[in-house]
């Protein structure tokens, strides 16, 4: 039986340059989200159906944490090596001070206060076939 729990996740690179944002795990990986993430007021309600990573930076930009929502193809030890983290959503869910998440039906609406969060607020929602990127203001 393959574990998927909640993870905490651990502080990870960060870099924002004009083709997207840089994500570097704690394995040293490197991942990018491509395009400049549209800026949204207070929520992003992702479409149903589409991974969902949410990340915090810090005020400098350069580091952040990263929460994965709902996802349940990573296994635990993956995550933790990466130091991204997970959570499963159903009711409202605080995921980082000032961001929460919650179930609309088979979407997740993500809600932040950048100014509370004290950094940046990204969501990504990707599947097989495209991949959007948001930034909460």
């Amino acid at each position: 039986m393959s574990a998927r729990n909640n993870v905490s996740p651990s502080t990870i690179g960060v870099r924002l340059v004009e083709e997207g944002v840089y994500v570097e795990y704690v394995d040293g990986r490197e991942v990018l989200y491509h395009g400049v993430p549209e800026k949204v007021e207070g929520a992003v309600r992702t479409p149903p159906g589409k991974l969902v990573q949410v990340l915090v930076t810090d005020p400098s930009e350069t580091e952040g944490v990263m929460m994965y929502v709902n996802d349940r193809n990573t296994h635990d030890d993956i995550l933790e090596t990466t130091g991204v983290g997970r959570i499963f959503v159903e009711d409202e869910t605080e995921l980082f001070p000032g961001v929460t998440a919650r179930m609309d039906g088979h979407a997740i609406v993500v809600e932040a206060d950048p100014e509370v969060a004290r950094g940046r607020v990204f969501v990504f929602a990707e599947d097989e076939m495209s991949e959007r990127s948001y930034e909460i203001v």
